[in-house]
């Protein structure tokens, strides 16, 4: 395996499903003594999903808020 120009390396998948590496994870990296190098998944803060943004407007359609709201808008605000 060969580290690009801009110090990038392809992590192989089946390593990736062994450490639960999914796109976008956000990994640590430690550099031990012996030169060894650790890569460590951080923990990500719990993300809102879909269910839950809809749960938290489900009823409120007519809500004042929401009148004269187009559709952008309204997926904007349930994104957060």
């Amino acid at each position: 395996m060969k580290i690009t120009s801009k110090g990038q390396v392809t992590i192989p998948q089946g390593v990736r499903e062994k450490a639960g590496l999914l796109p976008n994870s956000e990994v640590d990296f430690e550099v031990r003594d012996n030169g060894e190098v650790v890569i460590r998944l951080v923990a990500a803060a719990p993300q809102r999903s879909v269910r839950s943004a809809f749960e938290r407007v489900r009823g409120s359609a007519n809500a004042s808020q929401f009148k004269g709201m187009g559709t952008d808008e309204f997926m904007a605000f349930l994104r957060g």
